[in-house]
C-alpha cells in the first residue's frame, strides 16, 4: 500500500441558483443530485466555507444519515472535502447510520463544532425517492436562519471546492482510520462509533430504565408494538426496547433500515403507518407507536388503535413532566410549541404556571429558547416532541416519556386537532393562493364574521400573519403563516411548508376546544371537515 501522504485538489465549480435550505436543509429528489455536475460538492463545499476557517481548522464534525439511497455514496464525498477543508476528525456512525436525535447527541458529547446530516427526513427514499443534507451546528440544533443564508449566498457564488479524492473510508469497521494529506501537519482523523451507544447512555441518564423495564416485562407488563418503518430508528429499537428493556423481539417490526424504507412513505402517521394501526386495533396491544426515516418524528397509539394527536401527546407529557427523572432533577424551565400546534400545551402552562411560547415551525427555533436556559419541553404539529437534553426532536425520547407515564399514572388522552397535507402543488398557485388568503383575512370585515356548524358557532376574534420576535437574540421570522382564531380559541391555520422536494405543500391545521365532555369521543372529522369549508 502506498503510503505517501494523500493529494489535496481544487476543482473549479459552476454555482447553481437553488440551493437555499429549508427550515430541515437541502431536499431535493434524488436524480438531482446524480444527474447535475458538482450539485452534491457546491453544497457541502458551501456548508464549510460558512464555518470561520479558525473554527474549521483541526476541529470535530459528526456525520450520520438516515440510511436511505445516495447515503453512503454522499459521506465519502463529505469524508474527502471535510479533509481537504482542514477538519481536523470526524465522527462517523458505522456504515453510516446514525439517527437525528443521535446525531446531535453525540455532537454535543464530542464538543463538535457541528455535524452534516443526510436525510430527507420523513420523505420516500430509493433511487426515485429524495435526499437531503442538513448542517446541525455547536449545539446539536439545525443551522439557525443567518447560516443556512450565508450557506445559500455562497452556493451563488461558488467557483471551486478542495477535495481529497484518493481518501478511501471504510464505513462498516468500528474504531479510528487516519490518513495523512500533503501539506497537513497532523493526520485527518475518523472514528466510526456505534450509532446507538452514546444515545442509549444520554437515555439511561434521563428515564428510570428500572421502572420501564418492569412495565415492559415484568409480572403484569403491557404489551407494545413499535414500528421503526424500515428507518434509521430500527436498530435503537432493539437494542434499547427489546434487548435492554426486554419487550419481546416480536414486539418490534419493520426494523432493518433499507435504502427505500421497504418501498414505503416513512411518515408516521395514520394513512402511510396504516399496518401498525390495524394491528392496534384488534386490542392484543396497550401502546403503539412508529417512527418516522431519521428517528426525530413519532406516532403514538392507545389500544385498539386510539390516536392521540401530536398536540395532545406534548400536552400530555407537559401536564406529567415530572414522571420522568430528568425533570425531578433538573427542573421545568418553560413548554413551547409550533404557532400550527393546537392550545393544549397553552392550558397545561397556564395550570401550572410555567412560561410558554410560541414559535414559528421549525425545531432551531427551540434550540435558542433552550441554550438561553428558558425552555424544557416542546412539541410542533407535524409529529415532533422532545426536550432540552438535546437540540432536535426525538422519536424514541418521546416514546419513553409516554411510557414513563404509563408506569406512574396508567393515563390517557384525546384526540382532537386535525391537519390536513396538499402535497407537491403548483409553487406559483401556491403562492397565489396564500396571497388571495391573506388579503381576505385581514380585510378589517373579516373580525367579527359568525358561522355554524351544527350546534356550534364560530366569531372571528383575529387574524394575521405570524411573525415571530425572538427573545434571545431579537431576531424576526415573518410570513410564518395564516391564522383565524375564533373567540372560543378554535383556530385554522395555513402554511407553505419547505420540507418538500419538489412543488409546495400547503399545510392546513384546524384546532378546536371543546368541553363537552360527552362530545370529546365523537370523530373530529367531522368538525374539522365542517370548518374546513368555511374559508
Amino acid at each position: 500500500m502506498d503510503e505517501s501522504p494523500l493529494q489535496v485538489l481544487t476543482i473549479p465549480t459552476t454555482p447553481y441558483p437553488d440551493q437555499r435550505p429549508g427550515t430541515s436543509g437541502l431536499r431535493k429528489k434524488v436524480y438531482v443530485f446524480q444527474s447535475k455536475r458538482n450539485y452534491l460538492h457546491n453544497f457541502i463545499q458551501s456548508t464549510l466555507s460558512s464555518i470561520d476557517l479558525r473554527d474549521r481548522q483541526g476541529s470535530t464534525m459528526v456525520v450520520g444519515g438516515d440510511g436511505r439511497y445516495f447515503n453512503t455514496t454522499a459521506i465519502q464525498v463529505i469524508v474527502q472535502m471535510a479533509a481537504a477543508n482542514g477538519v481536523g476528525r470526524l465522527v462517523i456512525g458505522q456504515n453510516g447510520i446514525m439517527s437525528t436525535p443521535a446525531v446531535s447527541c453525540v455532537i454535543r458529547k464530542f464538543k463538535a463544532i457541528g455535524g452534516i446530516l443526510l436525510t430527507a427526513s420523513h420523505n420516500p427514499g430509493g433511487p426515485d425517492g429524495d435526499f437531503g443534507i442538513k448542517f446541525n451546528i455547536a449545539n446539536g440544533g439545525p443551522a439557525p436562519e443567518a447560516v443556512t443564508e450565508k450557506i445559500f449566498q455562497i452556493s451563488r457564488t461558488i467557483e471551486e471546492y478542495a477535495i481529497c479524492p484518493e481518501l478511501r473510508l471504510d464505513l462498516a469497521t468500528l474504531g479510528k482510520q487516519t490518513f495523512d494529506l500533503e501539506n497537513k501537519f497532523k493526520p485527518f482523523t475518523v472514528e466510526i462509533v456505534d450509532s446507538v451507544e452514546s444515545y442509549a447512555n444520554m437515555l439511561r441518564n434521563i428515564f428510570d430504565f428500572a421502572v420501564l423495564k418492569e412495565l415492559l416485562s415484568g409480572e403484569n407488563h403491557i404489551r407494545i408494538r413499535l414500528d421503526a418503518m424500515h428507518g434509521v430508528l430500527g436498530p435503537y429499537v432493539k437494542k434499547i426496547l427489546c434487548e435492554e428493556l426486554g419487550s419481546p423481539a416480536n414486539s418490534a417490526i419493520n426494523c432493518v433500515p433499507q435504502e427505500d424504507f421497504g418501498g414505503r412513505h416513512p411518515d408516521p402517521n395514520l394513512t402511510y403507518a396504516a399496518d401498525l394501526v390495524e394491528s392496534m386495533k384488534s386490542g392484543q396491544y396497550d401502546f403503539g407507536a412508529a417512527f418516522d426515516g431519521d428517528g426525530d418524528r413519532n406516532m403514538i397509539l392507545g389500544k385498539h388503535g386510539f390516536f392521540i394527536s401530536p398536540s395532545d401527546s406534548v400536552a400530555v407529557i407537559a401536564a406529567n413532566i415530572f414522571c420522568i427523572p430528568y425533570f425531578q432533577h433538573m427542573g421545568v424551565r418553560g413548554f413551547a410549541r409550533s404557532m400550527p400546534t393546537s392550545g393544549a400545551l397553552d392550558n397545561v402552562a397556564k395550570a401550572t404556571k410555567i412560561q410558554l411560547y410560541e414559535t414559528p415551525t421549525g425545531w432551531k427555533f427551540f434550540g435558542n429558547l433552550m441554550d438561553a436556559g428558558r425552555l424544557s419541553l416542546c412539541g410542533e404539529e407535524s409529529f415532533g416532541t422532545g426536550s432540552d437534553h438535546i437540540r432536535e426532536k426525538d422519536g424514541l425520547w418521546a416514546v419513553l416519556a409516554w411510557l414513563s407515564i404509563l408506569a406512574t399514572r396508567k393515563q390517557s388522552v384525546e384526540e382532537w386537532p386535525i391537519l390536513y397535507d396538499y402535497e407537491e402543488v403548483d409553487i406559483d398557485a401556491a403562492v397565489e393562493m396564500m396571497l388571495e388568503l391573506e388579503v381576505i383575512i385581514l380585510d378589517k370585515a373579516f373580525i367579527g364574521q359568525k358561522f355554524t356548524v351544527g350546534e356550534k358557532t364560530y366569531e372571528v376574534d383575529r387574524a394575521d400573519n405570524f411573525e415571530y420576535n425572538d427573545p434571545v437574540d431579537g431576531s424576526i421570522s415573518r410570513n410564518q403563516g395564516l391564522r383565524i382564531i375564533f373567540k372560543d380559541g378554535s383556530r385554522i391555520i395555513f402554511r407553505l411548508s419547505g420540507t418538500g422536494s419538489s412543488g409546495a405543500t400547503i399545510r392546513l391545521y384546524v384546532d378546536s376546544y371543546e368541553k363537552d365532555i360527552n362530545k370529546i369521543f365523537q370523530d373530529p372529522q367531522v368538525h374539522g371537515r365542517s370548518i374546513f369549508y368555511l374559508v
